[in-house]
């Protein structure tokens, strides 16, 4: 046994109990949590909301950086680049995490399969297919039926290339094989405004955001995007109740940390995030965002991220979706 090895199997016990007392000492000193898209946004909110119970939860300070760009892969690089320690974590929604791999044909600058390690699903967002009020189609039929007879005249709006909305919208031209055509905005507001102002005639955006413009009657709700209907829209049936069987698809957020973070820190962090999801406070908070907690913790998360990302991959590719 050459004596390399011989003093790391010595070291061993050491090192391990030295990650052990660094993870019980965690965190003692200021943590980032990184938000790669734009303030004031549902990610942003979400983002706060953790930050603020884990401020107080474990006596120290958790802070909110914004660095946007690129749909996500600017703050999501930083993140994947920091020092493995727990003091640099990232707040996301599926972009970087999911979609951009598939999406950026240039490829990026970071892997974000090996160089992130899974903390928590945080929050599960449902989506809403929302057509101008003009568009004769009460129901996803009838919208289906009525794009079918004007091919390629039917707008629908995102939030940008690579989004949640754009690739809702993408999934249910091909699964309803009808000619759609995308125009994307920077960001859901101005897109939201050109529904409401005709410019566009459909929208799948996030309920939060829009449950106020349903409710008001300036657009007009058809289904609900995932495979459950949410308390907010209890008596909206969903795209695959009506039709497309199959038809899933919701926007989320979670929390991942740099790959190689040791295992005890990772494992504290698990813990104090689903703590978070407990309590009445937060859960109250969720729900008025008309979200729901996420489930999914560690390895489990992971797993979800991997399904997602294959789901995801097959409708890029099939819509020819791409950004460089």
């Amino acid at each position: 046994m050459s004596i390399c090895r011989r003093v790391a199997i010595a070291l061993l016990p050491w090192l391990l109990c030295a990650a052990a007392a660094s993870a019980q000492n965690y965190p003692d000193r200021v943590v980032r949590i990184v938000n790669p898209f734009p303030p004031g946004g549902s990610v942003d909110v979400l983002a706060r909301l953790l930050a603020q119970k884990l401020s107080e939860n474990l006596s120290q300070q958790f802070i909110i950086e914004t660095r946007t760009g690129a749909g996500g892969n600017v703050g999501a690089e930083m993140v994947a680049k920091a020092d493995p320690d727990g003091y640099t974590l990232l707040f996301s929604a599926p972009g970087p995490l999911v979609v951009n791999q598939t999406l950026y044909t240039k490829g990026l600058p970071f892997d974000p399969i090996k160089d992130f390690s899974p903390i928590a699903l945080f929050a599960m967002a449902p989506i809403v297919l929302m057509v101008n009020p003009d568009i004769p189609a009460r129901n996803v039929q009838e919208l289906i039926a009525y794009a079918g007879k004007h091919p390629g005249q039917i707008n629908f709006g995102s939030a940008g290339i690579g989004s949640t909305p754009h690739l809702c919208g993408e999934l249910f031209k091909t699964m309803a094989n009808i000619d759609i055509v995308h125009v994307p905005y920077r960001g859901t507001a101005p897109a939201m405004n050109d529904l409401i102002g005709g410019h566009i005639q459909m929208f799948f955006d996030l309920l939060p955001a829009s449950l106020a413009q349903i409710e008001s009657g300036k657009v007009r709700a058809l289904a609900n995007a995932g495979a459950k209907r949410p308390p907010p829209l209890a008596n909206l049936p969903t795209v695959a109740e009506q039709g497309l069987a199959g038809f899933d698809a919701t926007s989320w957020v979670g929390v991942v940390a740099p790959a190689q973070t040791p295992a005890p820190v990772t494992a504290k962090l698990i813990a104090e995030v689903e703590k978070v999801l407990k309590a009445p406070d937060v859960l109250a908070h969720i729900h008025q965002l008309g979200s729901q907690p996420g489930t999914a913790f560690g390895k489990d998360f992971g797993a979800f991220m991997a399904a997602e990302t294959a789901k995801w991959a097959v409708v890029i590719k099939a819509s020819g979706a791409r950004a460089d």
